[in-house]
Parts: structure tokens; C-alpha cells; sequence
């Protein structure tokens, strides 16, 4: 069994004092969203402004998608895919959030000033 120096414990302290610091660097809040981005399959993207309040139905290979957009949130209201995990994925109102409703080809993205990812793959 191999014993731990002084220079071992050192090191493993000041990483997990480390930790904090570079989760929020890396993982935490990107600044405010200002508009939505609703891309559909076979569709030009919709760009709209967070502010102010409406309903846009998308319509996708399944049927229509309901989104909402309301105080600076935006979510699916309803979808026609099975499991309906866009619809539970709830509000989002951080730059780099997105829901997608993948049976339907249905993607709401919000953006801001700052991007949180440089890409995402499905």
C-alpha cells in the first residue's frame, strides 16, 4: 500500500478547492436570454423576442406543437408525440437552454449575448 506525502495531500486539497470555482465558471448561468430560436424539420428557423407574451403552433411530421412565450420564459405547452418530454422539460429562461420534441422535429433554443455551448449532437 502506497502512503501519501505532504506534497499528495497538498495537491488534493487545493483541487477540490478548486472545484467550486470551476463549476460555475464552466457549468453555471450564461447571463440573460433575449430571444427564442424554433427550428422544425423541412422549416426556416423562427427568431423571436422573449419579451412581451404569444402562442406559436409549429407544425411537425406528428401534428402541430403549441409553444409559449411569457415573461421572458418559453416552453411547450402541448406536443403530439408518446412521452411528451419537451412538454415536462418546463420553462426555460437561460441562455443555452433547449427542449426539443425529437418524434415531432421540434427544437426551442433560447439564446442570449453569451452562449453556453459551442455545439450539441443528438
Amino acid at each position: 500500500m502506497m502512503k501519501l506525502t505532504r506534497a499528495d495531500w497538498l495537491v488534493l486539497i487545493a483541487a477540490i478547492a478548486l472545484l467550486p470555482g470551476l463549476y460555475a465558471h464552466y457549468w453555471g448561468e450564461q447571463g440573460p436570454a433575449t430571444t427564442v430560436r424554433i427550428s422544425a424539420s423541412g422549416q426556416q428557423d423562427i427568431t423571436l423576442p422573449l419579451s412581451g407574451e404569444r402562442r406559436v403552433k409549429v407544425h411537425g411530421p406528428l401534428g402541430d406543437s403549441v409553444i409559449e412565450i411569457h415573461a421572458g420564459r418559453v416552453r411547450f405547452v402541448s406536443s403530439p408525440c408518446r412521452g411528451k418530454q419537451c412538454v415536462h422539460s418546463g420553462w426555460l429562461s437561460h441562455s443555452g437552454e433547449l427542449a426539443a420534441c425529437l418524434p415531432n422535429g421540434i427544437m426551442v433554443s433560447v439564446l442570449g449575448r453569451e452562449r453556453q455551448f459551442d455545439s450539441i449532437n443528438f
